[in-house]
């Protein structure tokens, strides 16, 4: 059943494609409602998310046991994030958590929560849970601010960029100086029948908006960042979803492998791109060091402060310093990276200095 949100009847709104079809790209002005949304001044309609609850005594020790965060002792309306993995260690699910004291929330992608609440209930067996796709009913108003007018919804807060309990950094950038604390997040569960009435006369600004935010924070997302074979340190995701000292769970060999002794295959990366050609190159664009191809363009926007920026996953044995070149077609875009995971991320076991910072407890 194809999403259509009620606010793209908002004079100037334009729907967007892709992962974000059903909600707004922008209302007209993309780049003025960016700077809004940056200022918090404006608030974004992401009502096509996929909305999973669990509910039920046992929701947050068995959520505990499928997946790489560890919520056993999780507060409510505290703030987490959760992947689900393969054997393998990469990347199936990756969920948004808050729990209201009765029932824990999942926001995911939209394309995340049929799959997601069908294998959950596969996995259940005699445990005391309830799981529900409620994504029909529930819908997603986000900000950078804390909106006083949303105070009595349940609100989730993104942690990124901060390395929380278990978690380790695979930056080269401190946390204090990491571009993702220029970017809070705070995303609202609100009753989609109630939608339109929530955002009332507050400014919009649309998805193009929280996409070119989004990659300025260095902030991968699941199905642009991701693919079949993603395991979560190549994205830096061990400090906000990956807890180092919990339990057994499904990939957790694979996770404990590449960080004590190996290496992530591929690194994500952030690319200042040349802006002379006045166009964006499309995701999905291959990404060159000289004649060798070393990786791919997996999102791209228009900054409103530094013009075209973009974010790609590239081997690892590429060097920091050099520039790259993304091929969309036979169009040329020159890129400057700038390093989000470290060439040398992992193999920690017996590392005696460097930049990688340990986990937090």
């Amino acid at each position: 059943m194809t999403y259509t949100s009620l606010l793209l009847s908002r004079p100037g709104a334009v729907e967007a494609t892709g992962m974000d079809a059903g909600v707004a790209a922008h209302y007209g002005e993309p780049l003025r409602e960016q700077r809004a949304l940056a200022a918090g001044t404006a608030v974004v309609d992401l009502s096509h998310r996929g909305v999973v609850t669990v509910s039920g005594p046992d929701r947050l020790s068995w959520l505990n046991t499928l997946s790489s965060q560890q919520l056993t002792n999780l507060q409510p309306r505290v703030s987490s994030e959760l992947l689900m993995l393969t054997l393998q260690g990469r990347i199936e699910f990756d969920a948004r958590v808050v729990d209201d004291g009765g029932t824990t929330w999942l926001i995911v992608e939209a394309a995340e929560a049929v799959p997601l609440a069908e294998w959950l209930n596969k996995m259940k067996f005699m445990l005391r849970v309830e799981i529900a796709d409620v994504s029909a009913d529930w819908g997603v108003l986000a900000s950078t601010k804390a909106v006083e007018a949303w105070a009595g919804w349940l609100v989730w807060e993104d942690p990124w960029p901060h390395v929380g309990a278990g978690g380790y950094s695979y930056s080269a950038v401190e946390e204090d100086s990491h571009p993702g604390l220029e970017r809070p997040w705070f995303e609202y569960l609100v009753p989609v029948a109630e939608l339109e009435a929530a955002v009332g006369d507050l400014p919009l600004a649309g998805a193009m908006a929280v996409e070119a935010l989004r990659i300025a924070a260095w902030r991968p997302r699941l199905g642009a960042e991701t693919d079949d074979k993603t395991i979560p340190h190549e994205l830096d995701l061990l400090r906000t979803s990956v807890h180092l000292s919990k339990g057994c769970y499904k990939g957790q060999e694979t996770i404990a492998r590449v960080h004590n002794l190996g290496h992530p295959p591929r690194r994500l990366v952030f690319l200042q791109l040349d802006g002379s050609q006045h166009t964006l190159p499309a995701a999905g664009s291959g990404v060159f060091a000289g004649e060798r191809k070393v990786g791919t363009l997996t999102s791209v926007a228009q900054h409103f402060e530094m013009g075209p920026v973009a974010l790609a996953v590239i081997k690892r044995s590429v060097p920091a310093d050099e520039v790259l070149t993304v091929m969309d077609g036979e169009e040329p875009y020159v890129a400057a990276q700038e390093v989000i995971v470290a060439p040398d991320a992992g193999q920690v076991v017996g590392r005696q200095s460097g930049f990688l910072k340990g986990p937090h407890r």
